[in-house]
């Protein structure tokens, strides 16, 4: 059977809700899994059971051959048995401590020469270069999240846990330490779980996403899937996001990027991505529909294609085009019946090059 880390564990909180997750993460190769959904969901609750630092009363967690946690058999491993590495939100660094001391920290078990060579490894790894005396005081938030990142390795962890690890972080540095950290991951080679209820952080840091909500597990698969194609409505409130299409920057001129999506050309607003893959997202609100030939609005994008598909919940209409890719719009029932669309009806859609998102990602 293949090594995975298994999770079937309740944990009640009295009158909010119940944590009932079920989950399988492969570990080889090691993956990053988005734990994603709104605040209260349950998952940092799960994250915290993951590092032993809750304790779920019914279930078991289990890592490859390892029991973790079995309630039925009174079975608790604590945090140090689990070789885990945790990053709190908050980053939880020692004021009083040094960028080196932070990074030392829990490395006890080592000689001192073999403690100091292994900050110097992780120093480097994470470009910590001339801050080893430092205080996290007089460290950026950017600084100060690749030593919390470096503690929690320090030790190699078979598992690493990082709850929110970009929240601390104002938007500009949050937005160019997404790829950083991806990259950072991807490196370290060690099966790692996200907490995050941020959707580019998901798509950028994630091979696996969990949406959460109530201390329910609602669905699982690649951050693409789940967004794009919601396993329900819950789901497709909580991700927010309609259609999400790996794309590619071709051009990038006058503060526009033209990009490629299985051949179709869009406008978004510029940005330094040049020959990048994206991913390209689309708020299904965003999208106006017109009949083929009818006046064209003042949108850079105007896609022509054919309706494939058509839900409807309630006074809106979920519409999915064809036209390269599938592209989903909500409109009114009323604005459904005005235009004439059924299944095959000839549409073009507009969206302004401000509502195209775009999220880097790894090409491979």
């Amino acid at each position: 059977m293949a090594a995975a880390l298994t999770v079937d564990c309740r944990k009640a909180f009295p009158s909010r809700f119940t944590m009932a997750a079920q989950l399988t993460l492969p570990l080889d190769p090691p993956r990053v899994l988005i734990l994603f959904g709104p605040s209260g969901s349950g998952k940092t609750t799960l994250l915290r059971c993951l590092a032993g630092l809750e304790w779920p009363e019914e279930g078991r967690i289990q890592f490859d051959s390892t029991t973790w946690v079995d309630a039925s058999s009174n079975i608790r491993l604590s945090p140090q048995a689990r070789r885990i590495g945790y990053m709190p939100q908050d980053y939880a660094l020692f004021p009083t401590h040094t960028v080196a001391g932070n990074i030392e920290y829990g490395l006890s078990e080592l000689l001192a020469e073999a403690r100091r060579e292994r900050v110097r490894e992780l120093i480097a790894l994470l470009q910590l270069q001339g801050l080893e005396q430092a205080k996290p005081a007089q460290l950026s938030g950017g600084q100060q999240q690749r030593v919390a990142l470096a503690r929690a390795i320090a030790r190699r962890p078979q598992l690493l846990l990082l709850d929110e690890p970009l929240s601390a972080l104002d938007a500009p540095t949050r937005s160019r330490l997404r790829g950083e950290l991806r990259s950072l991951l991807t490196q370290l080679h060690i099966p790692s779980i996200v907490v995050t209820h941020d959707w580019a952080e998901a798509l950028t840091l994630g091979d696996i996403i969990a949406v959460m909500q109530g201390g329910t597990i609602l669905q699982t698969g690649s951050p693409q899937e789940v967004f794009s194609r919601p396993a329900n409505a819950e789901v497709a409130q909580i991700v927010g996001i309609e259609t999400v299409v790996q794309g590619q920057v071709v051009a990038n001129d006058n503060g526009l990027a033209t990009l490629s999506v299985n051949g179709t050309k869009l406008k978004s607003l510029g940005t330094d991505l040049t020959g990048s893959a994206v991913y390209v997202c689309i708020r299904a609100e965003d999208v106006l529909l017109e009949q083929t030939g009818s006046g064209v609005t003042s949108a850079r994008n105007h896609l022509s294609g054919s309706v494939v598909e058509m839900q409807q919940q309630g006074v809106l209409v979920t519409v999915t085009v064809d036209c390269g890719f599938p592209l989903r719009a909500v409109i009114t029932r009323g604005a459904r019946e005005e235009l004439g669309l059924k299944v095959g009806s000839a549409v073009v859609a507009a969206i302004k090059a401000g509502a195209v998102h775009l999220v880097p990602r790894s090409a491979a």
